[in-house]
């Protein structure tokens, strides 16, 4: 068959699909969408295992103590590591959702901690009923404001998002560095590049006794919660369904393109400002180096093995929460810590390839149902 007739082929079996109602088409999907990103976990361990077995490690014991560690004897530094990947990768599947490529959530989750940072720097005498409210909008508002520049430059200029967003990680990263070793630096912390350590009220308070688990935990609950109602329940949801489905359409009929664009990033850098602004004040208790191990990344992979659903991102956080809070346990059984961005990655091409496979076995399975009815 030559390419122009698999073209024509093509065309027509689309052309018959979309006559056809949507429950004629497909049979149900649930399965499917819930096996494929368990499948490409599994598959991503799978690969770890061999690569650790080929190198001369005992894969089964580590990954063993990697589980152990990570769900059973430290689970509370899971979910606090948890925290800050659920609101990340809430704001970037906001903005997945209408095919706008956010890859800054790293630089905004340091724009919110930056604001977060300046206010419990500078009104160390506040009581928390005031100065904690006062840091979430702060935090908010940085990440928005570093989200709203990729949206505007997307929105009014049509600058590719994914370069615009990636390069103001840097900007970000080193707007950090300079703040720390210059005007911030505590001058009794040994020349070592640190903030002063915050006041007691400007800390995110705990939530349960005796770990670090904080009340982060519930900005990330109530986050996923309107991050549902926005994308299932209200017009604008739709409004980015359709952006995302088929750009064209959207214009045609009448969407404001230009609108959604700005207001998806703004939305979505405030809620990496917000993993920030919890991670600095929950966590740290002051600004240093290195405080993201590479959360606005890791938020990317994990937006894309839920399917971009909220409630799904929260567990699918909770087991990456695990990989990050392993370092320790890697370094005591002989691995390098290196071993937590190789599996990402893995998980990463996994999901890809699951991606395409899921959607090649959607599509057999509507051709299939298609012929059933025309007989």
């Amino acid at each position: 068959m030559s390419l122009k007739q698999r073209a024509v082929k093509e065309l027509e079996i689309q052309k018959y699909l979309f006559t056809l109602p949507p429950r004629r088409i497909y049979p149900s999907t649930a399965i499917l969408t819930v096996v494929t990103p368990v499948l490409s976990v599994v598959a991503a361990l799978l690969i770890a295992a061999l690569l650790l077995f080929f190198s001369g490690k005992d894969a089964l014991f580590i990954l063993g103590e990697i589980f152990h560690s990570s769900f059973v004897e430290n689970f509370s530094e899971t979910v606090v590591k948890a925290i800050p990947l659920t609101l990340a990768a809430l704001g970037v599947a906001l903005a997945f959702r209408a095919r706008l490529w956010n890859i800054g959530a790293e630089g905004q989750f340091y724009g919110g901690v930056l604001v977060a940072t300046a206010l419990a720097l500078s009104f160390p005498g506040l009581p928390a009923p005031v100065i904690i409210p006062l840091m979430v909008a702060g935090g908010l508002l940085g990440g928005a404001i570093w989200g709203l520049l990729p949206g505007l430059l997307r929105a009014w200029l049509d600058v590719n998002e994914i370069i615009s967003s990636l390069m103001l990680n840097y900007v970000a990263l080193l707007l950090t560095d300079y703040f720390i070793f210059g005007p911030w630096k505590d001058p009794k912390g040994f020349n070592f590049p640190v903030t002063r350590t915050f006041s007691d009220d400007s800390r995110l308070p705990v939530l349960v006794e005796g770990t670090r688990i904080h009340f982060g935990l519930i900005f990330a609950i109530v986050a996923a919660a309107v991050v549902w109602l926005l994308v299932s329940r209200t017009r604008w949801g739709f409004e980015l369904k359709v952006m995302g489905d088929n750009l064209k359409a959207a214009r045609y009929a009448g969407i404001n393109i230009t609108r959604n664009i700005i207001i998806a990033f703004v939305l979505s850098g405030a809620l990496a400002g917000l993993a920030g602004m919890s991670e600095v004040t929950g966590v740290a208790g002051r600004l240093q180096q290195n405080l993201s191990p590479g959360y606005g990344y890791t938020a990317i992979i994990i937006a894309w093995l839920a399917r971009l659903n909220p409630w799904a991102i929260f567990f699918v956080a909770i087991l990456f929460g695990g990989l990050v809070s392993s370092g320790f346990t890697m370094q005591r059984v002989g691995v390098s810590v290196g071993l937590v961005t190789l599996l990402q990655g893995i998980v990463l091409f996994c999901v890809l390839g699951g991606e395409s496979l899921y959607r090649r076995l959607l599509y057999q399975t509507a051709l299939r149902r298609s012929n059933t009815v025309k007989e």
